[in-house]
């Protein structure tokens, strides 16, 4: 597996409690928090594993990764009788503080703690081995070392194969031939769902355009920039594009906006969770569907792993096969191409077709 360069610039996210006082949090039948209100870690209280849960930038209540991995945490309250303990995202903290977090939930006694996105990779790295008694995981992680840690599991998806299923998607509804996409940042993970989703398109309509604009290059500010996201879709609107696909975090928000904008006839595609679900009413009209990145499927593997007293560890790879990774059919605007988006599935999970992971 390709590993992510660990001088990726990151932000850091400070250790907080769970106690939120915001509105009610709600969930849908695949699991996917609906919104960030209060948390299932105030009220949990089995016998079972205590997790540790770092957020990304965004926090619980993204409507997209973040919100992923707390469905999953919550659905092991129910089935592992799981407790929890949730970091909050704050910026433009030292990094430092993603490792103080982490050992504090460790002296605290949480097992497994989770790490929210590959920014945790290095954190964890330094922390796990004072603690080779617990179990640590990081979503998208990769070990930065030749030292691989034995207590350490990193949680990667096939993002690559549900992007391809979108992209198929795109191109059977695209009534101008002509597509786009909004990357969050240009680095090598959100270049897989690229990579997935020209193919998809492509293997519809070869000639199909496919216009590709990244917020930012570098800065993980691109993944909660809204107003970046909404200039980058109106950019690709502009442009003759009528369907963009988002791999954006927070910032998808702002493309779904300026699909909306644009009026009927125009479609976005959301990513990480059903984002249908979490849309504006006015919006949802636009929202074809969403590639689904089953985090919550990730995290409930993890924490039953520990239930079992066989904890994960190294790379575990999530991807159709499994169920790690889909598309969503909320609303209904993609059920008169279900058979194909399904032959398409077959396809990837038979081997005979083989989806790039790079442009």
């Amino acid at each position: 597996m390709t590993k992510i360069s660990a001088a990726v610039a990151v932000l850091a996210l400070t250790f907080a409690g769970c106690g939120r006082q915001d509105d009610d949090n709600g969930g849908d039948d695949d699991g996917n928090n609906t919104g960030s209100g209060g948390s299932v870690c105030e009220s949990a209280d089995g016998d079972g594993p205590k997790v540790g849960l770092a957020y990304d930038v965004g926090g619980r209540g993204d409507q997209s990764f973040n919100d992923a991995a707390y469905a999953g945490v919550e659905k092991a309250t129910a089935e592992v009788d799981a407790t929890c303990f949730e970091g909050e995202a704050e910026e433009g903290e030292p990094e430092s503080a993603r490792v103080e977090r982490l050992r504090q939930m460790a002296e605290q006694g949480y097992n497994p703690i989770i790490g929210v996105g590959f920014a945790y990779s290095t954190s964890v790295n330094e922390v796990a081995p004072d603690y080779p008694d617990l179990s640590f995981a990081v979503v998208d992680g990769f070990d930065p070392d030749d030292q691989p840690n034995e207590n350490v599991a990193y949680l990667g998806f096939s993002e690559h194969e549900g992007s391809y299923l979108v992209g198929v998607a795109a191109a059977l509804k695209t009534q101008k031939d002509h597509i786009g996409f909004v990357g969050g940042v240009h680095n090598d993970l959100i270049k897989k769902f690229e990579a997935g989703y020209v193919a998809g398109a492509k293997s519809v309509k070869p000639n199909v355009k496919v216009e590709i604009q990244y917020i930012e290059e570098s800065d993980l500010s691109g993944f909660g920039d809204p107003a970046g996201g909404k200039a980058a879709a109106t950019g690709i609107l502009d442009k003759g594009a009528d369907v963009v696909y988002h791999a954006a975090g927070g910032s998808g928000s702002g493309v779904f906006e300026a699909v909306a904008a644009k009026g009927e006839g125009n479609w976005a595609i959301g990513v990480d969770s059903d984002q249908y679900l979490t849309a504006p009413a006015d919006q949802q009209p636009f929202i074809l569907t969403s590639m689904l990145k089953r985090v919550d499927v990730a995290a409930l593997a993890m924490i039953q792993s520990v239930a079992d007293g066989s904890p994960l560890t190294s790379y575990q790879v999530y991807d159709l096969k499994v169920d790690g990774v889909g598309y969503s059919t909320s609303g209904g605007f993609v059920d008169d191409i279900a058979t194909q988006l399904e032959e398409a599935k077959e396809q990837i999970k038979s081997g005979e077709v083989t989806v790039p992971d790079k442009p």
